[in-house]
């Protein structure tokens, strides 16, 4: 498993991942950038320059997180949601086809390994409020208003 340190305007990315494709992206408050990247991790830290430039949307790298198969239904889901939209936690729970699941796909969201991605952040209360987020709530903020920024600033 190869490790790679990258800046971001908001912290640290860490990037892990081999042959089989990236496993885990999180955030941390700081620490050193790698002075050098991986090449089997190249491409996906390249790919997340240009999300935070403007210049992508989506990512095409290949992903390979760990987690239940429950999990990993609820992170597929995660991936439909369109660059710059929300959805509420009752929303995703129907469309993977049981709203009784709320919870369970709450908790799902919340052990999202690959930070952005998979983009759990772009999940919220069927209010319309930001509901909890493991990088922190002045994050998920930063992400949709930078997705959407003439839409999602005036919702928050």
């Amino acid at each position: 498993m190869e490790t790679a340190y990258i800046k971001t305007p908001l912290g640290i990315a860490k990037i892990l991942g081999d042959e089989s494709g990236i496993s885990v992206i999180s955030v941390l408050d700081e620490g050193e950038i790698s002075a050098t990247i991986p090449i089997v991790l190249q491409e996906a830290v390249s790919q997340f320059n240009d999300y935070f430039e403007g210049k992508r949307t989506d990512f095409t790298f290949k992903l390979n997180p760990l987690g239940t198969d429950f999990q990993q239904k609820v992170w597929k889901g995660l991936l439909e949601i369109p660059f710059g939209k929300t959805i509420s936690y009752l929303e995703l729970s129907k469309k993977l086809g049981d709203v009784k699941a709320i919870r369970a796909v709450a908790s799902a969201n919340g052990k999202n390994p690959l930070w952005i991605v998979v983009p759990c952040h772009r999940v919220i209360g069927t209010d319309g409020s930001l509901t909890g987020y493991a990088g922190g709530l002045w994050r998920k903020k930063w992400l949709l208003e930078h997705e959407n920024p003439t839409t999602q600033q005036s919702l928050f």
